[in-house]
């Protein structure tokens, strides 16, 4: 089995164009270790679509499988442009979030940056939570998938692991939720560090990017319907919430390297 290695902003998966095998999840947890893998955040099958131009199926590193990836996605389109695949620079993509459409940017005949409508965010009402005995208070969103956005003070003395992993497995949360923590670095810049559901901490994610503005914008720490600096381990995206909640994100998208395993 051939497979692309590729990242948005160090959130890197494996790309697969073809059927998804009825083993894909045991697939993904072997292929992402980064020991005895060829090691990523999980793998991204490419198909033909009856929807859309093309479908995403997304297996996370521990084998569970995710509705939605905002840097995956980019990197899907950046995959079927620059392999031919299509010659299209505006394209419909279906995942289990439903459909979403992409601007692609292109330089020299490859994708270097991927717009992407990800939808409507829902904000919830602030949850009060428990954890080991300490509150924690945190703003649901839905992107398509489900996130946890808590704004802090000083993001180096956020306990990353200990609380991202007991907030995704909280029973608030009974089927796991992404956690975002975000501080406010200014006018319409934040920074933020994420726990991935099923796949522990990562260098960026795309759809908790969207999440943590929408929270913002929510709460008047940034401006509707503007630009918003998001500053993630890997790098920055702009995302943009309208005030119907709308949301845009811009990003890079970038290949590593062709591979090949045995393990198919």
């Amino acid at each position: 089995m051939r497979f692309t290695k590729m990242h948005g902003l160090g959130n890197d998966y494996l790309y697969v164009y073809g059927e998804v095998p009825e083993h894909a999840s045991q697939l993904s947890i072997q292929l992402s270790n980064r020991h005895f893998g060829a090691g990523s955040d999980g793998m991204i099958y490419i198909e033909p679509s009856d929807l859309a131009d093309f479908k995403m199926r997304i297996f996370n590193a521990d084998g569970s499988e995710a509705k939605m990836c905002g840097n995956g996605i980019r990197c899907v389109g950046k995959f079927v442009y620059d392999k031919g695949y299509t010659q299209k620079t505006h394209l419909h993509i279906e995942t289990l979030s439903g459909v979403r459409t992409l601007e692609l940017q292109v330089s020299n005949g490859e994708v270097e940056s991927v717009r992407v409508d990800m939808g409507t965010a829902a904000v919830g009402e602030d949850i009060h939570l428990s954890v080991d005995g300490r509150e924690v208070v945190c703003t649901p969103v839905s992107v398509g998938n489900p996130h946890a956005v808590l704004f802090v003070d000083d993001m180096d003395s956020v306990p990353l692991t200990a609380l991202g992993s007991k907030i995704e497995h909280h029973p608030s949360f009974p089927g796991g939720v992404n956690v975002e923590f975000v501080q406010v670095m200014g006018e319409n810049r934040l920074r933020m560090r994420v726990w991935e559901r099923g796949s522990g901490v990562t260098m960026a994610c795309g759809t908790g990017a969207c999440a943590s503005v929408a929270a913002a914008v929510s709460k008047n720490r940034c401006a509707w319907d503007t630009p918003v600096a998001v500053d993630l381990d890997g790098g920055t995206l702009l995302v943009q919430v309208a005030p119907d909640g709308t949301v845009t994100m811009t990003g890079p998208a970038q290949t590593v390297y062709e591979g090949e395993t045995v393990l198919c």
